[in-house]
């Protein structure tokens, strides 16, 4: 399986553009929007439709930019699903989001949160690939060093408890397209710019 995942595009009508063609392209089978599609809830025409449009999945998550309502009113117009606090399986991979906020306007999750909404939506996968769709980063990272904001110890804590195969995150724009191993865990900071990840 083929994803695309993006972070941090803060309303970049253009860009989605972009990345719909790119998606057709490379013929992805799924696109993961990891947060902060937004510029404060500042919603653009064209921020996922182009998506739609060309026939992809799109599954998304809130970034700090964003109140969680606005994910849930876009994934509602253009039939797109959001993953915060639960998961959704595609052939024999599981997504589990949560986007770990701990900064920002639109309220701030405790480590506590984090972990616990990750570990209970693991538990209910068995004998499957996962991914944690997140939008900060994990703390004590490579990417937590590069950036003012820091990580979020509750996602830290679960990749290290759960190891899961991949956790694909934005947020860390100092740092993007930086890839870390913790564990067995690949942990992948897209931001905005945009990558193509074969699972």
């Amino acid at each position: 399986m083929k994803i695309l995942a993006v972070g941090d595009t803060h309303g970049d009508s253009n860009l989605m553009k972009e990345l719909a063609t790119r998606a057709v392209k490379e013929n992805v089978d799924l696109v993961l929007l990891c947060g902060d599609i937004t510029m404060f809830d500042n919603v653009q025409r064209d921020t996922i439709k182009p998506f739609k449009q060309a026939g992809k999945k799109v599954l998304l998550i809130p970034g700090n930019h964003e109140q969680p309502a606005t994910i849930d009113y876009l994934s509602e117009i253009y039939g797109s699903k959001n993953i915060h606090d639960g998961y959704v399986i595609y052939e024999n991979t599981a997504f589990i989001g949560n986007s770990s906020v701990n900064v920002g306007p639109h309220g701030i999750l405790t480590d506590e949160e984090v972990f616990k909404s990750l570990q209970t939506n693991t538990a209910k996968i068995k004998n499957l690939k996962t991914v944690f769709v997140t939008h900060v980063h994990p703390s004590g990272t490579r990417a937590d060093s590069m950036s003012h904001m820091k990580g979020s110890h509750g996602l830290r804590k679960a990749i290290d408890e759960l190891q899961p195969d991949i956790v694909i995150h934005g947020h860390c724009h100092e740092a993007q397209g930086l890839e870390e191993q913790i564990g067995k865990t690949r942990v992948i900071n897209v931001a905005k710019k945009a990558r193509v990840i074969e699972l």
